[in-house]
């Protein structure tokens, strides 16, 4: 599909979705970010979306309301009674046992309790997505109650104040059940649906728009360099010039987001390396098995030929994703091109705003920081991760791996949530027909984003990731080639 195409899908999902939000967006403040309904149109998803087939927010509230009408309505039917002089016992037998429309409230109660059961039974149990059921019960209450206030004994009440309030509660109610569900319940969850079927159907877009990047930034890359192997370092690698730029970028980064950020990061100590190359060589050998496990399962295939996988798993993260293509780029030079050039990734990976190293521990292994963007139409907020990365060859794979360690004198920045990632890797391998300047070229996010999100919306923006990085890293390569023949 054209980029035009791309971009009408994309505006029409948008459209649909901030199409029954828009009378709300002026309750909301904007909080330091600058784009207000990315905040309105995520609360609208997340509460009518269902988590492992989980009742959404809205119909949970929705319930609840039922509940509470019921439970009003018991409580002021007793509350006449007792004003009237009746005790528990006497209301029971006069109003109950002896029941006569013309002078017992009770039949108000049992409305009510056949609203409650009528209504959890079709919007609970069955959780059916139409109106009609609770129009007909809105229907039923309404005229009943008409029907009582002319055939009540009202002379028989010497102040009828508590009897008039309980039943104008009782009709107000059932009308705020019929409203909401129809004016809230319905469009949110409809919302959900079309948005997932919408993102499954239509050609993948960009999830996260930038500027183009300058060509002349791809003249750093160094093409011709060999695959480094495993060096042992005794001491902190950093030269004093490189550690000053990295604690001058960190800065940046605190004056932009406004938050506390240290001068400096801690050098490592002599036992914090050895722990992390220990923790490195071992995420290498996960990695490789990750590469070469049989559970994987097919989702889908791309046009231009990538196979996205996926392993399901039984932690936090859920899915592992997977996907694997060609790649103009000899197999070495591409994972050293991807490891040495993390701090570059913004200008041609748009799925990622920010990226620096923080620590280097060795010339194959370090710890760097990466923020993404919102996603998602806004309902996936910003993220951002710190990542322990190792990178050497195993069996017939060229790997950079990594994995989320914990970096305590890095904290939480505002108004982005830490994730966490597990084993993932960037895996290169060379062709079986001889041609070295391509690769199969194989990326696997494993990675659990923190906070309430509704997992197919998880997975599927997940999977249009991993598509858009493959664009991004196809577009780039090309442009760098051309540049590197002009």
């Amino acid at each position: 599909m054209e980029e035009d195409d791309r971009q009408n899908i994309r505006s029409a999902v948008e459209n649909i979705l901030s199409g029954s939000i828009n009378s709300q967006r002026s309750s909301y403040t904007q909080q330091s970010l600058t784009r207000t309904s990315d905040i309105v149109l995520s609360e609208d998803l997340i509460a009518g979306a269902r988590q492992d087939g989980r009742m959404s927010n809205v119909r949970r509230f929705f319930c609840l309301f039922v509940t509470f009408d019921l439970l009003l309505t018991v409580l002021m039917w007793l509350i006449c009674s007792m004003i009237a002089g009746e005790n528990l016992e006497t209301a029971f037998i006069n109003q109950v046992v002896h029941y006569h429309i013309k002078t017992s409230l009770f039949d108000i109660v049992m409305a009510a309790i056949c609203r409650f059961t009528v209504l959890l039974l079709f919007y609970a149990l069955l959780y059916l997505n139409h109106w009609i059921i609770v129009a007909l019960t809105t229907a039923t209450t309404c005229a009943f109650l008409l029907a009582k206030v002319f055939l009540f004994d009202w002379l028989a009440c010497k102040q009828p104040v508590f009897q008039v309030l309980l039943i104008l509660t009782s009709f107000i109610l059932s009308w705020a059940e019929a409203w909401f569900f129809d004016f809230r319940v319905i469009p949110q969850e409809t919302h959900v649906i079309n948005w997932i079927q919408n993102m499954s159907n239509a050609e993948r877009a960009p999830l996260i728009q930038a500027d183009t990047a300058d060509p002349r930034q791809y003249s750093s890359i160094e093409p011709s360099r060999t695959f480094y192997t495993p060096m042992d370092s005794p001491a902190h690698s950093d030269t004093e010039d490189e550690f000053a730029r990295r604690q001058d970028a960190i800065r940046r980064i605190s004056r932009t987001n406004e938050i506390f950020i240290p001068k400096s990061l801690p050098k490592l100590t002599t036992d914090k390396i050895e722990e992390y190359k220990m923790t490195a060589e071992t995420l290498l050998k996960n990695c490789y098995e990750l590469l070469m496990s049989k559970e994987w399962k097919l989702e889908t295939t791309t046009s231009k030929g990538d196979v996205v996988s996926y392993m399901q798993t039984n932690k936090p993260e859920g899915k592992i994703m997977k996907i694997t293509g060609i790649v103009d780029a000899p197999a070495n030079m591409l994972i050293n091109w991807l490891f040495d050039g993390v701090e570059a990734a913004p200008s041609w990976n748009k799925l990622v705003t920010e990226s620096m190293k923080l620590q280097q521990i060795d010339e194959n292994t370090d710890i760097i920081y990466q923020a993404t963007s919102p996603q998602g139409g806004g309902l996936i907020g910003a993220r951002d991760f710190i990542i322990l990365r190792y990178r050497n060859k195993y069996g017939n794979y060229y790997i950079s791996s990594g994995m989320s360690v914990t970096l305590k004198s890095f904290p939480n920045r505002k108004n982005v949530t830490r994730g966490e990632n597990g084993v993932s890797c960037w895996a290169a391998e060379e062709l079986t027909d001889g041609d070295s300047s391509k690769c199969r070229f194989t990326w696997i996010l494993n990675t659990n984003l923190k906070g309430w999100l509704p997992q197919k919306v998880v997975d599927r923006s997940l999977s249009t990731a991993l598509v858009d990085f493959m664009s991004y890293l196809r577009k780039y390569l090309d442009e760098y080639q051309r540049h590197a023949n002009t």
